[in-house]
């Protein structure tokens, strides 16, 4: 699985660096290195939707305060 999450300006300012970080955590927490890729990329070009996130190609908007959620409801369930 890859998950990539935009670092461009916008999503900067929206909080990506907390969103990267968290997943960083809850991806070592739940000792799933080996399984789960985590990536960043410049411009998604969907600016307005917040921290652009996409999870093998599925996109999705997390903010900073949400980025647990999304990892419990939309990444564990997925992973192999």
């Amino acid at each position: 699985m890859k998950i990539t999450v935009c670092i461009g300006s916008s999503c900067h300012l929206k909080g990506s660096k907390a969103v990267v970080s968290e997943l960083q955590q809850l991806i070592a927490d739940n000792n799933l290195k080996d399984k789960i890729e985590l990536a960043g990329t410049f411009c998604m070009g969907r600016c307005q939707e917040g921290v652009c996130v996409t999870v093998d190609d599925k996109f999705y908007s997390v903010s900073p305060e949400k980025t647990k959620d999304f990892f419990v409801n939309d990444v564990m369930p997925k992973v192999k």
